[in-house]
């Protein structure tokens, strides 16, 4: 039996199992932290009740399909982050775009914003943005939760962004200008495909950071997943329980952009 398995291993195309190792360590790392919590939580006497659990994700009422908070909160927390993304790409190439211009004042600015925003924490810029500058531009809760978002996703991007353009060899950038294309058409025809092509798995890194991210939303009483989670513990002291669905939805949204990039990366790979 071991020698079929071993030959079934053999001819499994590399790839394919360099993924399948992967997700194997992957699950058996989260197995065994999610045993180590289980007998954690028994050992101090705590009592599992996971068929409270379904009726706050969704319920199904005469064939109808309702979501609950979680689904609910899921929902806000993704058009949060979709916001956010675009805006943070717009703020990454812009600033990068800054950075390489010939005026010092664009330049002074780009990095003014990308030092302060990265060297000071999300949180007290998701409060500043709140209670300092959303009532002076009459902001919504909404909307200066994605502000904060994007403009610290965006610093993270135009570093990004501005390491791709850098790995663009010089001769595009010389034969592009031999054939008189302007420094907006270098960019936009010769530079940044490649750049991007490039910057693909590091920015699917910042994409599923800033998912994670969003959860500090919840700090202004947006009601997204985590707050979500939050009322509902409050609410009826399923703590381990609701903190473990939290996670298994952030995971599997985490995991899901990862698998799309991946598959972005050998369309790319494949077309070069």
């Amino acid at each position: 039996m071991q020698h079929i398995f071993r030959k079934i291993f053999h001819y499994i195309h590399p790839d394919t199992r360099s993924i399948a190792v992967d997700i194997a360590m992957y699950l058996a790392v989260i197995t065994v932290l999610i045993q180590s919590v289980f007998s954690g939580a028994e050992a101090s006497g705590y009592n599992w009740q996971w068929s409270r659990v379904p009726r706050y994700v969704f319920t199904i009422t005469d064939g109808s399909f309702h979501m609950g908070p979680l689904l609910t909160g899921l929902c806000v927390t993704l058009e949060i982050a979709c916001y956010s993304m675009v805006l943070a790409f717009a703020f990454g190439l812009i600033s990068v775009l800054f950075r390489s211009s010939k005026s010092i004042v664009a330049r002074s600015v780009a990095l003014l914003y990308v030092e302060l925003i990265r060297n000071t924490p999300l949180m007290l810029q998701v409060l500043i943005m709140y209670f300092v500058i959303a009532p002076v531009l009459e902001m919504e809760r909404f909307l200066s939760a994605v502000l904060a978002l994007a403009l610290f996703e965006g610093a993270y991007i135009a570093e990004i962004f501005r390491a791709g353009i850098n790995s663009v060899p010089k001769g595009q950038w010389e034969a592009a200008e031999s054939v008189g294309l302007s420094r907006f058409h270098i960019y936009r025809l010769v530079v940044l495909p490649q750049a991007i092509r490039a910057t693909l798995p590091p920015l699917t890194g910042q994409a599923v950071s800033l998912v994670k991210d969003s959860a500090l939303v919840s700090v202004i009483a947006i009601y997204d997943l985590t707050m979500q989670g939050q009322a509902i513990i409050s609410e009826t002291y399923l703590t381990f329980e609701i903190w473990f669905i939290v996670a298994l939805i952030y995971l599997l949204i985490t995991v899901s952009l990862s698998f799309v990039v991946h598959f972005l990366e050998k369309k790319y790979s494949y077309e070069l």
